[in-house]
């Protein structure tokens, strides 16, 4: 085994250890913030869901991952694809934790993507990225950012209709039991979606050490690739995550069990579709702009537009910020390596 599939293994665990950290606390915010769970409990579950989502999705559809791995290519670039893919992962990590340490919910998906492409570009240019699996990728982000915000307000809306002349406590019940149930299926997509884009780039790993072959069809993940994946994220979630929970469900907008119960139920319905089309989202996007949606149905002042002002200008920085330092890092490590 060769010291740049080493690094290159370490730093795709160190992503997903990341991304469980940094990003799954999204799926369980909303429950944490209307006190349906507590954040132990929430973070609990999140690290089961996290991890058979990642598992189970990919066992029986793994669409998602064979996406991540057409993106870009590397193939050309001899020993020095290893060494590109492992600046690509380099640079998510450095995005992620700084965001993290601000408080920011960035989008580790959006951020591999961007680290790929970079990377590739420094080693073949434009010609090695694979324009129709990015459109995917732009599809996505529409569809995350429409779905999301627009499920939240509309389902926010049909449940005040729905709900108007029940009592409040009785009304609050169900809505318990739903955002719970909701918040799981949140989880579970989370493993679902980004649990199978790293299981791509570790496939691109052991693909270009020649431990893999790549069909017509892309790659047939094995089972102990799922399994080492899925647990890295699980361990990842249980590190906390807290200052996320605090930005996206407690300080952006303050929610009712029934607006929990609204963002919750939209952004599963939309990872749970862009999964079977295997169209690569991000989850971070989709479920923040649910809240977005659930708080703006109640009334518009609800959310609080400076910190939605900031998240928004971190997803955009995320595709130039992280694809200019994966470039950097892979014109580095090429010529030291």
């Amino acid at each position: 085994m060769s010291i740049a599939l080493i690094v290159t293994v370490t730093l795709v665990m160190g992503v997903i250890f990341v991304n469980g950290w940094t990003d799954a606390p999204n799926a369980i915010a909303t429950a944490v913030s209307t006190r349906v769970l507590k954040p132990n409990t929430a973070i609990g579950l999140a690290v089961v869901m996290n991890f058979l989502g990642a598992l189970v999705m990919t066992y029986f559809n793994a669409q998602v991952a064979e996406t991540i791995s057409n993106i870009v290519t590397f193939e050309g670039a001899g020993n020095a694809a290893q060494v590109a893919l492992a600046s690509s992962l380099f640079s998510i990590v450095v995005w992620a934790v700084t965001a993290w340490y601000f408080g920011i919910p960035t989008s580790e998906s959006h951020a591999l993507i961007a680290g790929l492409t970079g990377s590739a570009m420094a080693m073949g240019g434009l010609s090695a990225v694979n324009g129709g699996e990015w459109i995917k990728v732009l599809v996505g982000l529409v569809v995350s950012t429409l779905m999301g915000f627009g499920g939240g307000f509309l389902v926010t809306r049909l449940l005040a209709k729905l709900f108007q002349g029940v009592n409040r406590r009785k009304a609050n019940q169900v809505f318990t039991v739903g955002q719970a149930i909701s918040a799981a299926m949140n989880a579970f997509l989370h493993g679902a979606q980004d649990g199978q884009k790293f299981m791509g780039v570790f496939m691109l790993g052991l693909f270009y050490n020649n431990l893999v072959e790549k069909t017509g069809n892309g790659f047939v993940i094995p089972l102990w690739v799922m399994a080492l994946c899925s647990l890295t994220m699980g361990v990842g979630t249980s590190v906390g995550g807290m200052k996320i929970i605090k930005s996206v469900g407690m300080d952006m907008v303050k929610l009712e069990k029934y607006q929990g119960f609204a963002a919750d139920l939209s952004a599963a319905i939309c990872l749970f579709l862009a999964s079977i089309f295997g169209i690569p989202v991000s989850t971070t996007h989709t479920k923040t702009t649910a809240i977005m949606g659930a708080g703006a149905a109640k009334r518009m002042t609800s959310v609080d537009w400076s910190i939605v002002k900031d998240m928004i200008l971190a997803w955009v920085l995320t595709f130039p910020g992280c694809g200019v330092i994966a470039f950097i890092m892979a014109k580095l490590f090429v010529a030291i390596f």
